[in-house]
């Protein structure tokens, strides 16, 4: 069992899993994941896919089939996450998570299925790419995954489904890479600048 949770890091990797969770609604408490879908990419190439809609063995609100178009008929014959969570974590073994507002929202499903199910921690660092559009485009008015997708010219198109979610989210997190590099370079400026003095 890892003995530790991985941690919130603020930089860019090109090995990397993007994942999703659509769910039964928003509480961590009560609701359940209804899909997961993850991308696993090296050197940022795609490698992997992992794909899975999941019953939830309970009722899936009307509210949250608006948003994500998932049913209970269309999950009905479907794993629980119990088994497909082991299948997941075998598939980020090792590497770094990306995901949009997954601090806040899917991290903490994972973590307490995780838990639950198997008494583990989760021991992968993870990047919320939510976070760090709030840092580096702070004149955006909203940061939603469609909006940093309009501000960067990626196709919104079958948000608010899992993999596509991942997709448009991998695209935006490729972007970070030039927000990573200025960072780097700004700081060994001001090393150097500070060792001249």
């Amino acid at each position: 069992m890892p003995q530790k949770q991985g941690i919130q890091l603020n930089k860019y990797t090109p090995d990397y899993v993007v994942f999703d969770l659509e769910t039964t609604g928003i509480s961590r408490t009560f609701d359940e994941v209804v899909e997961i879908s993850a991308v696993k990419l090296r050197s940022a190439q795609v490698l992997y896919l992992f794909i899975t809609l999941v019953n939830p063995g309970r009722h899936i609100p009307a509210g949250a089939s608006q948003v994500n178009g998932i049913t209970e008929q269309m999950v009905a014959d479907c794993p629980l996450f119990s088994q497909v969570l082991q299948e997941f974590l075998n598939f980020i073994e090792g590497l770094t998570l990306v995901g949009h507002n997954i601090a806040s929202f899917d991290m903490k499903f994972i973590w307490r299925d995780a838990e639950k199910y198997y008494g583990e921690l989760v021991p992968n660092d993870y990047v919320d790419t939510l976070k760090v559009a709030r840092r580096h485009l702070s004149e955006l008015p909203r940061h939603r995954l469609v909006d940093l997708a309009e501000y960067y010219g990626i196709s919104p198109e079958g948000a608010h489904r899992a993999l596509n979610d991942c997709r448009m989210n991998q695209q935006v997190y490729e972007r970070m890479k030039a927000w990573n590099e200025r960072e780097l370079l700004t700081r060994l400026h001001a090393g150097d600048a500070a060792a001249r003095q």
